[in-house]
């Protein structure tokens, strides 16, 4: 009996048994999924179905392997593992992203609260944000002529679209019975800002930041393609595009799903601490 007491008490106290008990059920499909995605990959390379190096050849090749291997790796220059390539894109991205979160809730609160600026911005926007990332490249370097604030740049006007238009939105939904109330208690607009604005819009300024860091971590090649010779994911895939490493590519573009992700679930728990009933 004591050794069954136990035994229960160390299968409860286990942390892995509990998370295996919490979330086996999410993680054995998924695992299988992504199994079954490169065993299709591996057989579809290898009958020539597609000309692409299957998950073998890609853990195999002997330079691929090496940044796959040994990211913290640093030569000088450009030769870099992939963990610095992929912390100076980071870098980019925050600053990029960080700017078109100040523009994008300002601007979005502004047109929100104003109908007649509503209507006056909201064609060019609704125009200017179907402009893809790659179109920004030419015009922001003949703009700012030079490399590092064209790529932050093409950043910013791809992430700031959705943060500024969600917002509006949130502050458009505000209900009316908040309205209300703010004329019966006679709420200064600080008050009414702070309390009873950026609360009800919260839900939909971060929907926008969600998307928007998502888009601006899906800008980042063609914000570096900009910028030659310099240290970066992006920068990393076209130079492995000109010199036919086909290997690296698979690699980097491994590092961006994981990297997007992330940045995305990060996003998405400051969402969880800020918002209520989130």
């Amino acid at each position: 009996m004591t050794a069954t007491l136990r035994s229960r008490n160390s299968s409860v106290g286990n942390p892995v048994s509990e998370f295996w008990k919490k979330y086996s059920k999410d993680f054995l499909p998924a695992v299988i999924g992504i199994l079954a995605f490169l065993v299709v990959w591996q057989l579809s390379s290898a009958i020539g179905l597609i000309k692409l190096p299957g998950p073998i050849e890609v853990v195999t090749n002997e330079r691929t392997s090496t940044y796959l291997f040994y990211p913290f790796f640093d030569r000088g220059g450009t030769d870099k593992g992939l963990f610095w390539q992929t912390l100076e894109s980071l870098k980019r991205v925050l600053i990029g992203y960080s700017l078109a979160a100040l523009v994008g809730i300002s601007v979005g609160i502004l047109i929100g609260v104003s109908p007649i600026i509503n209507k006056a911005l909201d064609p060019l926007f609704q125009f200017l944000r179907t402009v893809p990332p790659l179109a920004w490249v030419p015009l922001s370097l003949a703009a700012l002529q030079q490399n590092q604030p064209a790529a932050l740049f093409v950043i910013f006007i791809t992430a700031v679209w959705p943060i500024l238009i969600n917002t509006a939105v949130g502050v458009q939904q505000i209900p009316q019975d908040y309205i209300n109330v703010r004329q019966v208690l006679q709420l200064s607009n600080q008050k009414f800002f702070f309390k009873i604005l950026i609360p009800s819009a919260l839900p939909y300024i971060f929907t926008g930041l969600r998307i928007a860091i998502g888009l601006a971590w899906l800008a980042i090649i063609a914000a570096e393609i900009v910028m030659s010779g310099i240290v970066g994911i992006g920068f990393f895939i076209w130079d492995a595009y000109q010199n036919n490493y086909i290997s690296d590519i698979i690699l980097a573009l491994v590092y961006i799903g994981a990297v997007g992700l992330i940045l995305d679930r990060f996003v998405a728990w400051i969402q969880t601490l800020i918002v209520p009933g989130e």
